[in-house]
């Protein structure tokens, strides 16, 4: 029952109310059905919705797409050892060959094309610090691809919060995800 769902919606209580409402990083369509209806109705009638980062605002994906890369002059085969990195090579060659037989029917039909998405995730990957070059290799999975062209559902969000003309802020910097997850060290990675 949709009434009975954990909502992971919190209320903190002033007039008018305030929402702390939990997302995860996933196409929104894999959880839109599970959201209960008094976080959806709390959407609604908010008139200010602040995310954790402004993924509407191109700064916002400059500056990620930047701070994934390893220093200037280095690339991942001058930090990775040379086994994981020919491992890493030919899974991405694997990745890149089966695209196509991953991609669904509407995908192609609203234009998107294996190689155009192949290199939109994983393009520049030699450039990429290991702990981006390993959360991308998770992301690069049939059902990953499958669900590509779905925004996540903090994005999602972020465009109906503009959509409807709501105020919008983020309560993170790009700095502020980037740097914990840069410092961490290769046995950590």
């Amino acid at each position: 029952q949709q009434s009975e769902l954990n909502s992971f919606l919190w209320t903190i209580k002033r007039d008018p109310p305030s929402y702390f409402f939990g997302t995860i990083h996933v196409p929104y369509t894999r959880v839109w059905d599970f959201i209960p209806e008094n976080s959806k109705k709390a959407f609604q009638q908010s008139h200010i919705v602040y995310f954790e980062l402004d993924l509407t605002d191109p700064y916002t994906i400059s500056a990620l797409t930047s701070c994934q890369l390893l220093p200037q002059g280095k690339n991942l085969q001058d930090v990775l050892p040379r086994d994981i990195y020919r491992r890493l090579k030919r899974h991405l060659e694997y990745v890149k060959l089966m695209m196509p037989s991953w991609m669904t029917p509407d995908q192609r039909g609203k234009g998107l094309y294996a190689d155009y998405l192949f290199n939109a995730i994983a393009g520049n990957w030699e450039r990429k610090r290991p702990v981006w070059v390993m959360l991308m290799v998770n992301s690069l999975t049939e059902v990953d691809i499958k669900s590509r062209g779905v925004p996540v559902l903090d994005l999602y969000l972020a465009q109906e919060a503009e959509r409807l003309r709501k105020q919008t802020g983020a309560v993170e910097k790009v700095e502020e995800q980037c740097h914990p997850l840069n410092g961490l060290n290769f046995s950590q990675v």
